[in-house]
């Protein structure tokens, strides 16, 4: 009888401990939102490090994070969709499962609540934790005018001009290869996933010139929702926290292989958008496909004849005469495709967060999209 009493104290004294025990730990952050929070401090001291030191981003960014970059890769290559696509559809489904639990676990007292919303915002910690193993560091390392040892300096009328006869001279060197149809707008000769291959190749070769372009075998996912997002004046992004470099495939087909260059430069470090641009036209040129090619030279005609035409239009027209008549009639079939989607109030929203996120890493925003034209006339100067 005494062990038994003695037993009902101890089991009664064993339950009041642990329900005490499960307050508390229930008042707890968890050890995993610990953990996150201690990598986003780190982080964030290394992004400071990457502000305040070019030689050490360059470092980091071609040593470190093209680690990071490639497992990404690798670990999404093989899902045929979009994953990146894929979870920003179901938001709406994650926002409403993550506030169910956090209410359902953290909502009896206001001290449960801030350790709920603690816990929410332990995943805007991994984003920028993820963002800067991955990508920051490019934003911060030394231009590509720097590593391509070019003089990069504002640029005269006369200068575009002249850049603008040696893009046409392209142009022509390719353009009889090309097959036009579908309304004016020039044909690619295989699939995506022949494009895809071709990029690639060029990647490879161009690795042997640059020493700063990482290689890496990685797969182009074609965006579900290209028609909405062309809407937003979107025609691809690489997501960083996937690894992926999505393409809007909407658009004619010379963008979309000007674009998924221009991500692949994205998915191997070169975070800038007018250098990216700007190594997508070497990689275009670097490809023994005279349609890649083709595309290349057209797409940074378009960006020096827009520059030229704001500085002398004369010289522009002058410029834009010496088009081939099949040329003309792509860029004349695209300005009516873009009426559809020009004036958008989705292209507005989508401009002012780009802008925003573009100018908080150093950049001077979207318009740094256009200043690919000086990287162009100073590499065709040298």
């Amino acid at each position: 009888m005494n062990e038994n009493s003695e037993k009902l104290i101890i089991d009664d004294n064993g339950d009041q401990s642990s329900t005490e025990a499960s307050k508390s730990n229930k008042t707890r952050l968890p050890r995993w939102v610990i953990v996150i929070y201690a990598i986003t401090a780190f982080c964030a001291l290394l992004y400071l490090i990457f502000m305040l030191s070019e030689p050490f981003s360059d470092f980091f960014n071609r040593y470190v994070s093209s680690v990071f970059r490639a497992i990404l890769a690798h670990l999404t290559s093989w899902i045929p969709f979009s994953l990146a696509e894929f979870m920003l559809i179901l938001i709406p489904v994650w926002v409403f499962l993550i506030s169910r639990a956090v209410i359902k676990k953290y909502g009896s007292s206001l001290k449960e609540t801030f350790m709920g919303i603690l816990c929410v915002l332990s995943i805007l910690g991994i984003v920028f934790s993820v963002f800067t193993l991955n990508f920051a560091a490019g934003y911060r390392g030394s231009t590509l005018d720097k590593k391509l040892e070019i003089n990069r300096q504002k640029v005269s009328a006369e200068e575009l001009y002249d850049t603008s006869l040696i893009l046409i001279e392209g142009i022509e060197s390719s353009v009889e290869a090309v097959c036009f149809e579908n309304g004016g707008f020039s044909v690619m000769p295989y699939n995506y996933s022949g494009m895809n291959e071709k990029l690639l190749e060029a990647y490879d070769s161009a690795a042997q010139k640059y020493r700063f372009i990482q290689k890496l075998d990685s797969r182009l996912k074609p965006v579900m929702l290209s028609e909405p997002m062309s809407y937003t004046h979107i025609t691809g992004v690489y997501t960083f926290f996937t690894g992926e470099a999505n393409i809007n495939v909407n658009f004619p087909d010379y963008c979309v292989v000007y674009t998924a260059a221009h991500e692949l430069a994205h998915q191997r470090g070169i975070a800038r958008e007018d250098e990216a641009n700007f190594m997508a036209f070497l990689i275009c040129l670097e490809s023994d496909d005279p349609y890649v090619r083709y595309c290349g030279y057209l797409n940074l005609y378009e960006y020096v004849a827009s520059a030229l035409s704001r500085a002398d239009r004369d010289l522009f027209n002058l410029s834009y005469s010496q088009l081939p008549e099949t040329v003309k009639g792509e860029l004349r079939a695209y300005s009516s495709f873009y009426e559809k989607y020009e004036h958008s109030t989705a292209s507005k929203v989508s401009e002012t967060v780009n802008n925003t996120f573009l100018t908080s890493q150093g950049t001077p925003g979207t318009k740094s999209y256009g200043m690919v034209v000086d990287l162009a006339v100073a590499y065709y100067k040298q």
